[in-house]
């Protein structure tokens, strides 16, 4: 019993971290939120932070992954709506984290933990809307791009303030573009 209280606590305080953290960060910023305050705000010393995670940009990583986690999950609910309607989702739903994909791209060359990640999440992004590309029957290479184009899209809409209906614009005119019209030539 012991040994399963011991792992059920690391788990809690680790996931008090991670929440605190994902409050900081959206909220101040990553780099405005010291370690020590982090700490604080979890109820830790800093040097305990060091027992969970290695460094700052790995409590990022586990924010991110978080994030991740929970969104993946819900979009189990909008799976089944159009492709325009999915990507307005993510965009949406990404947005109330917003500061943080601005964080990834400066960080992304400075930590390997937060490269990985990102890569990932464009995998992740990528995935969504892949057999919305196949189904399109664009060939192999014009499939590639636009598949980076909508994530570089959807990465896009959330770095630059735009509203819900500018949002909504672009990805309406990415997916026109992905799913010509009938009888058109695709790409």
């Amino acid at each position: 019993m012991p040994r399963n209280r011991g792992l059920h606590d690391r788990e809690s305080k680790r996931e008090d971290i991670v929440i605190a953290a994902r409050e900081m960060f959206v909220s101040d910023g990553f780099d405005r939120t010291s370690i020590s305050r982090l700490a604080k705000a979890a109820g830790v010393t800093a040097n305990t932070l060091y027992w969970y995670f290695g460094d700052k940009d790995d409590i990022l990583v586990a924010v991110l992954t978080a994030i991740a986690a929970e969104d993946a999950t819900d979009y189990l609910d909008v799976v089944d709506l159009p492709l325009a309607d999915r990507l307005f989702w993510l965009v949406e739903r990404l947005r109330r984290v917003g500061p943080l994909v601005s964080t990834v791209h400066d960080r992304v060359t400075e930590s390997k933990a937060i490269d990985q990640w990102h890569n990932g999440f464009h995998t992740f992004a990528e995935s969504l809307f892949a057999a919305d590309i196949e189904a399109a029957g664009l060939s192999e290479d014009a499939a590639d791009a636009m598949l980076r184009i909508g994530t570089f899209v959807v990465e896009g809409l959330l770095t630059h303030t735009a509203s819900p209906e500018v949002s909504r614009a672009v990805i309406d005119q990415l997916v026109d573009t992905i799913t010509p019209a009938p009888g058109s030539n695709p790409l």
